[in-house]
């Protein structure tokens, strides 16, 4: 038979003719007629220059210009000469995409290419198709060989003699693996790689959520891509917006963008929701805020920009690719964890505790039927870690550790939207046993505690309903301990008053945390300066206790403790030594009279009897209470040691100031030999020791032992600790009294910054600070300076404490008096300056 002419087709809906075949150039099937003898086909001819492969994708409605698109064409030097690969890297959805394809884009319309190749890179198989489509167009490569024809299109890229320079670019566009870029990596004999080669004309671009070593080679430049800045989201959704003929508020679409993370995916999203449902962005944002509705409830009607992935789901093949890195089964649990914590920084540590390894692995077990170690290491969390952190998915930086953690607020929504109800209290009550065991007892590390506090905040956020089952978790209370400790009182009190509230509401008025609460609270009162609030909390939790639990209960036998010593700090002194006495009565019928806490309650009995003005007698009841503890406890317990540090002082305050020195040097030498130099009690000692030199006379001395002291409380407990805090101003009073009044009042003037910052304005040790400011100023001859501070002082007094508090009337009686007189004389000032 004849031959017929011969027609080629290739499977990329191309094809090519000779001898008057016909030609179609869509996609065919391919038919076999054994009747028909096929000559040899004619080699394709390479496309011409320039040419494209594949399709960019087409821009964002109101793209926006970065200035990660001014960082990949600074690599570009002149003649359009790449100098090096890049990588943009970032986390999904915040528009990698779409800045490759600008820049794709600017490259081939700037008449700077000749070939352009845009793949899409999520698998090894489209990158080889994609390669093998180019080889077919430029160098006539064997389109029915696949992997071949990709071989010959990367051999072609690389440069040589004496041919003529082809300026291209190569985008691989979501690389999801860095392996799928290693052909047969286990196969010596056939492995290549589907990295572009080096050229002086070529360039290569790739998009990926990875972070992998191996993506960021030498000769290969990584660009971070991050989120809109507040200035570009906004832009972005009003352009958006406005090109739908919708109008919003500024500062409506400024907390829109802000509650969104900054996101470019979330805001392109979120505005054509508002465009499709007709809805407002404050009624977007109120849907966003509640905890009920989940994120794929906010998926607008049709996805914009071509956009293939709804927000909810975009990080979810991210999330099971994580899973699958070593250790495998690992990683979702992690981010379990993270997605009930701050999003800001999560201490690694908390992460890594026995708690969180606990939970990784009971998941793991969970879900991987495969035999599995009943542990999960400290080494295998952090490698969990690490592998959230190749996806993108976290942001990982140990060298930073109270913030070794960060998440994307929407990654942390998605991520808890996947939880069913069992799993969400689970992993919450986990992250609380985490910070609740990395949390130390004594905060020195004061970043360390602020960034505890705020990640109890925003757990508590997320899911307060599971720490209240069964009981009031413990971290509620260690929150608010710490408010305390820091300082912020006032915030303190406010926590124990929502805890207070929620306890009564959930675990009812008489459940045992419910009276907990209301304990601390009332003496989060008494810190604030409130005794009489306090006195009137105690009067009523006592009731509460005693219908409850009974007289001798151990918890009301406390309650009326605090109660006695509420008592005394609001100026019933008789009160308080009367209901000390009774106390004192109660609890050696109830517990012994040597029991710990009887022994504390006599301590209590012997310091209202001081405070009440007999000096001589708390020093001889301490001198009593010292031979029972001795004899109970020991010489070296904490208690013991408070007891010497109480005989002491009130041997001070009975006229042996001398005595009180050498008593305090003694004890000082104890403390340093049992809890160390640096232990807080101990710097606490050195304060007493300090006060108590100067008023023996040596005021010069007590000037320098308190700079000694400050010296070590700002390497120890940090420059805005509440104790180093103190101890600036006890050491301004002290360098006063040394003879150097304008140099105290330059010290105070520059302590009440801190001060106000860290303890607030309401704060009795901010208004103490204040208080003698205006003394030392008027006692360095500024009258007017201290008129002005003391009417300053009065003013917030008056806001924080009311008209008619003690200390109010005070302080109006010493401007009064100031006003009037033309020199003050020393002493005037009742508000004690020293710690």
């Amino acid at each position: 038979m004849p031959g017929v002419g011969a027609v080629r087709v290739s499977g990329t809906g191309n094809a090519t003719g000779s001898e008057g075949a016909v030609v179609n150039t869509g996609y065919v099937h391919q038919v076999s007629i054994e009747t028909l003898t096929v000559e040899q086909r004619p080699l394709r001819e390479p496309a011409s220059w320039p040419h494209q492969v594949g399709v960019i994708p087409s821009p964002a409605r109101s793209f926006q210009s970065r200035g990660e698109a001014g960082r990949l064409r600074s690599a570009v030097e002149g003649g359009g000469t790449a100098v090096l690969s890049q990588v943009l890297t970032g986390m999904g959805g915040v528009g990698k995409t779409q800045l490759a394809a600008d820049y794709a884009r600017a490259a081939w319309d700037d008449g700077g290419l000749d070939v352009l190749v845009w793949v899409t890179a999520s698998a090894q198989s489209p990158v080889v198709s994609g390669y093998a489509q180019a080889g077919v167009a430029l160098c006539r490569a064997d389109p029915e060989d696949t992997e071949q024809a990709a071989k010959q299109f990367l051999a072609w890229l690389a440069p040589k003699p004496g041919q003529r320079p082809c300026r291209w670019l190569v985008v691989l566009d979501d690389v999801a693996d860095p392996g799928d870029l290693i052909v047969h990596p286990d196969d010596p004999a056939n492995r290549y790689s589907l990295w572009p080669p080096a050229s002086p004309h070529g360039r290569t671009l790739i998009t990926t959520r990875r972070r992998d070593a191996a993506l960021f080679g030498e000769g290969r430049r990584r660009i971070e891509v991050g989120l809109f800045t507040p200035d570009e989201s906004v832009a972005y959704l009003t352009a958006s917006l406005t090109a739908q003929a919708r109008i919003e508020p500024a500062d409506q679409l400024t907390a829109l963008a802000r509650d969104l993370g900054h996101l470019p995916l979330a805001l392109a999203q979120a505005a054509a929701y508002l465009v499709d449902s007709g809805e407002t962005a404050a009624a977007y944002r109120d849907l966003l805020a509640h905890r009920a509705t989940k994120l794929d409830h906010l998926t607008p009607d049709a996805l914009p920009d071509e956009q293939a992935t709804a927000l909810a789901a975009a990080w979810s093949l991210s999330i099971d690719r994580a899973d699958t890195l070593r250790p495998a089964g690992l990683a979702r649990p992690m981010l379990h964890l993270a997605a009930l914590l701050d999003a800001n920084g999560i201490p690694q540590d908390v992460l890594t505790s026995q708690s969180a390894r606990n939970h990784l692995a009971a998941h793991r077990r969970a879900t991987n039927p495969a035999p599995q170690p009943d542990t999960v290491s400290p080494a295998d969390a952090v490698r969990a870690l690490r592998a959230l952190d190749r996806l993108s998915l976290i942001d990982h930086q140990p060298d930073t550790p109270h913030q070794a953690v960060r998440v994307h607020q929407l990654i942390q929504r998605a991520t808890r939207d996947t939880l069913t109800p069992h799993q969400h209290d689970q992993a919450a009550l986990t992250a609380a046993d985490a910070l609740t065991a990395a949390w130390p007892d004594i905060e020195r590390d004061t970043d360390l505690a602020q960034t505890l506090r705020t990640n109890t905040e925003a757990l508590t956020r997320h899911a307060q309903d599971a720490l209240y089952r069964p009981d009031a978790h413990a971290v509620l209370y260690r929150l608010g301990h710490s408010l305390s400790d820091s300082g912020q009182v006032t915030v303190a009190i406010d926590h124990f008053q929502h805890l207070a509230d929620t306890a009564y509401s959930r675990l009812g008025p008489d459940h045992p945390d419910t009276l907990t609460i209301r304990g601390n609270l009332a003496t989060m009162l008494g810190e604030a300066g409130d005794a009489a609030g306090a006195v009137q909390a105690f009067t009523d939790l006592l009731e509460s206790m005693v219908r409850v639990l009974g007289e001798d209960h151990p918890n009301t036998l406390t309650t009326r403790g605090n109660l006695a010593t509420m008592l005394g700090d609001a100026g019933d002194a008789a009160g308080a030594v009367q209901a000390f006495t009774d106390l004192l009565e109660s609890m050696v019928r109830v517990l012994g009279e040597d029991h710990p806490n009887t022994l504390t309650a006599r301590g209590n009995l012997a310091t209202i009897l001081g405070e009440a003005g007999d000096a001589a007698g708390a020093a001889t009841a301490f001198g009593g209470l010292l031979e029972s503890m001795v004899r109970v406890l020991g010489e070296d317990h904490p208690n013991t040691f408070t007891a010497r540090g109480n005989l002491a002082t009130w041997r001070g305050e009975a006229g042996d100031a001398a005595g009180a020195v050498q008593a305090f040097t003694d004890l000082l030498e104890s403390m340093v030999r049992v809890l160390g130099e640096d232990h807080p009690n101990t710097l606490t000692t050195r304060n007493n020791l300090a006060t108590w030199r100067g008023r023996s006379g040596d005021a010069a001395g007590a000037a320098q032992a308190f700079t000694d002291l400050l010296a070590d409380q700002v390497r120890v407990l940090g420059e805005d600790h509440p104790n180093t805090l103190t101890t600036r101003n006890n050491l301004a009073a002290w360098r006063g009294r040394s003879g150097d009044a304008a140099g105290a009042a330059q010290a105070l003037t520059g302590l009440l910054e801190p001060m106000m910052r860290v303890l607030g304005e309401g704060h009795p040790n901010t208004f103490t600070a204040r208080n003698n400011l205006a003394v030392w100023r008027r006692r360095s001859g500024d009258a007017a300076g201290a008129a002005q501070a003391f009417t300053g002082l009065l003013e917030s007094m008056v806001r924080v404490l009311g008209e008619d508090h003690p200390q109010v009337r005070i302080v109006r009686q010493n401007l009064d008096h100031w006003r009037t007189e033309a020199e003050r004389t020393p002493g005037a000032s009742s508000i004690d300056t020293s710690a």
